[in-house]
């Protein structure tokens, strides 16, 4: 599936990823590919980027947004204070203040 992070000042994050959770304001929730149509708020926390692989990814271009953590998984964070998501088509985008 594919994820953008959008936020005011600029796109954060435009890749393909395996899943992505989300601080939703009713808790946390993941989404894998092939995930049903859905449209929420988001509340400060964090997303966390599982991708298959970060040999694509520019780490340039994510220095100052996300920490990375680089293990068995894959895994990129990001803390929001606010935002939205939306997911459909297997595309989801995330709206950041």
């Amino acid at each position: 599936m594919f994820l953008e992070i959008v936020s005011p000042e600029e796109t954060l994050f435009n890749e393909k990823v395996d899943s992505v959770s989300v601080p939703g304001v009713d808790g946390n929730f993941q989404m894998l590919e092939n995930h049903a149509p859905i449209v929420s708020v988001l509340k400060e926390g964090t997303v966390m980027i599982h991708t298959h692989t970060m040999e694509h990814i520019e780490f340039d271009q994510l220095s100052g947004h996300f920490e990375t953590h680089i293990d068995d998984d894959k895994i990129l964070t990001l803390k929001i204070q606010s935002g939205t998501v939306e997911m459909k088509d297997n595309k989801v985008t995330v709206l950041v203040d």
